[in-house]
């Protein structure tokens, strides 16, 4: 839910607080590039990320010590009481305080509080806006929702000391996001990661923001789901990866307990089974899905582009039914996404043809397309979401048809790969990750505008923004992070915080604010000269 520009212009005041002090230069560093303000010493609530609609800062605080409790309000909302308890959870280990979570809403501490009529008759919040007061007698967190009142939490996070107890500063928050989808993709398919890996990175994600985890589970290089009704799409399909590894799949098991702890996290999961491309595990665990009947080699390489369903033969729909209906079963998310890119071994007509038949498959089994911005040139079904990973040089005429697509209906995703596909190498000495977008520093992942990026594309047809971290080179959790950590904290700006706030001066201090939580949390991340980290 995007907030009203209306309301805007009423709640703006981000810049309540002024900045203590110009760094010295030597806290500076020679890190800034020409024509960079010099960083300012920022006061707490000018540290937060993303920037919220509105900051204020006002009175005193409130002790955060070893009395403090967490009260999750008086409805006895289970909910409620669970986000109480994990908000308990990410506070105990920095602050090393007991911190109970008790019912009922009257004493001081931190409050959780439900309120139905919470942003107004014009709906400024949203289902995930929140407010934040902090006073003496405690922090009141208030929302419409749940989800409103997880992102409260993580807001707190940032006003509180990176570790102890100390004082949440006396102020007030009220905060809504720009657009409705901010999601991040870990594509486990070209190198195999583990469930645990993955739920790390969801943890990391949520703490900014960002409420979409999208799975890419499938490609010419594994298969990394089971499938009952094809068990050997993971059992063969799933044992090979980029380099020659080992690969690796996920049981039904253990995808359904990481869609649970994204959803306790409010993040959606939304996976994806790539087609009619992209499918030579596939292929090589089964040889009745090719059409000259034979089996394809495991494929270990990083080329695309090569690989086909047999487009006119019957049992390719069987199999793409009995695939997406487990996934559907399996996936409380309104999304499934199915691929639909470089496809370049499917004629266009066969292409257009299939997808029809794809994305009829999707609605039967009660979910919402989403694909590669591919599916543009074909005939996308009504509201089937598109998301456009080009980039500068893309042409003008493949631009101009997911401007069409999205004046006929089709919500679109952000993702231009020049801007956030967290694969491509900050510069010319990055070791991990690839180039062919060029290279992506903070600056660039962060600067621009997905209201106003493609012409022809209205902001009211953006439905948010996501950074893909493609695996090709990326085979370890520090080569993950580092290729994700700065450049991802941008992205939850971008779908976040107001456009009105977008600055790249103000963006790099608030970075730089955070490097002591990245530093906690043993996070992984690219100490960029751009940045004047502290």
């Amino acid at each position: 839910m995007r907030v009203p520009r209306r309301m805007l212009a009423a709640l703006l005041v981000l810049a309540a607080v002024p900045a203590a002090a110009s760094c010295s230069t030597a806290a500076r560093g020679d890190d800034a590039r020409p024509g960079d303000e010099p960083p300012v010493a920022l006061a707490p609530y000018q540290r937060l990320l993303p920037a919220p609609v509105s900051a204020r800062a006002q009175g005193p605080g409130y002790a955060f010590g070893p009395g403090t409790v967490i009260r999750t309000g008086p409805t006895g909302d289970e909910e409620v009481r669970k986000v109480g308890e994990l908000l308990a959870e990410q506070l105990r280990g920095p602050s090393g305080l007991p911190l109970p979570v008790v019912d009922g809403a009257q004493g001081d501490g931190i409050r959780l509080r439900i309120d139905g009529a919470y942003g107004g008759a014009d709906d400024a919040a949203g289902e995930e806006g929140y407010r934040l007061e902090s006073g003496p007698g405690g922090v009141t967190l208030t929302a419409r929702t749940p989800a409103g009142l997880f992102h409260a939490g993580q807001t707190l996070r940032q006003l509180l000391p990176v570790s102890g107890p100390g004082t949440v500063p006396g102020g007030t928050v009220t905060d809504a996001p720009r657009f409705a989808y901010r999601g991040a993709m870990v594509d486990v398919a070209r190198h195999f990661f583990t469930v645990e890996q993955v739920k790390r990175y969801v943890d990391q994600l949520a703490q900014y923001k960002v409420n979409t985890l999208h799975l890419h589970l499938t490609d010419d290089q594994g298969w990394r789901i089971a499938i009952d009704s094809w068990p050997r799409l993971a059992e063969y399909g799933g044992g090979s990866e980029v380099g020659g590894g080992p690969g690796g799949h996920w049981t039904k098991d253990e995808y359904r307990d990481l869609v649970a702890y994204a959803s306790e996290r409010y993040v959606d999961v939304v996976p994806e089974i790539d087609m009619p491309g992209h499918v030579n595990a596939a292929q090589a665990a089964y040889a009745e899905l090719n059409c000259d009947g034979k089996a394809r080699e495991r494929y270990t390489g990083i080329k695309v582009g090569f690989s086909s369903l047999c487009v006119g033969q019957e049992r390719t729909y069987a199999f793409i039914d009995q695939v997406l209906g487990e996934l559907a079963e399996l996936t409380p998310g309104k999304y499934l996404h199915i691929g639909g890119d470089e496809a370049h071994s499917t004629p266009a007509a066969d292409y257009a043809a299939f997808m029809d038949r794809a994305q009829a498959v999707v609605a039967k089994h009660g979910k919402t397309v989403v694909a590669w911005h591919q599916l543009a040139t074909a005939r996308p079904a009504p509201g089937a979401v598109l998301q456009y990973w080009g980039h500068d040089r893309t042409a003008a005429a493949e631009k101009a048809a997911v401007a069409a697509a999205a004046k006929a209906g089709s919500p679109v995703i952000l993702s231009p790969a020049d801007r956030l596909y967290l694969d491509m190498k900050y510069d010319k000495d990055t070791k991990p990750g690839l180039a062919w977008a060029g290279y992506v520093p903070v600056r660039r992942a962060y600067d621009w505008d997905p209201g106003a990026y493609l012409p022809g594309l209205p902001e009211s047809a953006v439905l948010g923004v996501e950074a893909p971290l493609w695996t090709e080179t990326i085979a370890t959790r520090g080569d993950w992070e580092l290729m994700a950590f700065p450049r991802v904290l941008g992205l939850a700006e971008l779908g976040w915080s107001p456009a009105a706030t977008h600055d790249w001066t103000s963006y790099r201090g608030r970075l730089a604010a955070q490097g002591p939580r990245l530093d906690a949390q043993d996070i992984t991340y690219l100490r960029t000269p751009e940045v004047p980290w502290q």
